[in-house]
């Protein structure tokens, strides 16, 4: 018997219009999502959620991903089994310019929050 035809996966994204400025420092205030961020904005490739370098566990990740999502700031979409995320960097620029760039300057100078993990 032949397995029933499933619908894409789909993932839900907010209008950056309906974003708010302190929704999006909200994100960008914890230092495990700021390095999600920066290591998006130096891979300058979409990556798949189990490529990031991070101090929490996979399950934790997943909430940072969401709250990031959520916040506007990343688009997720799925390839095969694996979600992908990009930077919505010119949305952002858009409705909060300068903002994402200027967060990723400071982000720039200070260690990694991934930096003491090991291994994965």
């Amino acid at each position: 018997m032949a397995r029933p035809r499933t619908a894409a996966r789909t993932v839900e994204h907010p209008e950056l219009s309906e974003v708010s400025l302190q929704q999006v420092l909200e994100a960008l205030v914890d230092p495990v999502r700021r390095t999600v961020v920066s290591q998006l904005a130096r891979a300058g490739e979409d990556l798949s959620c189990g490529t990031f370098v991070a101090p929490v566990s996979l399950s934790t990740l997943t909430h940072h991903f969401a709250v990031l999502r959520e916040a506007g700031v990343i688009r997720q979409y799925y390839v095969g089994t694996a979600k992908m995320n990009t930077l919505r960097t010119d949305e952002m620029e858009l409705r909060f310019p300068g903002l994402l760039s200027a967060v990723l300057a400071a982000a720039a100078l200070e260690p990694e929050a991934g930096a003491a993990r090991t291994g994965r």
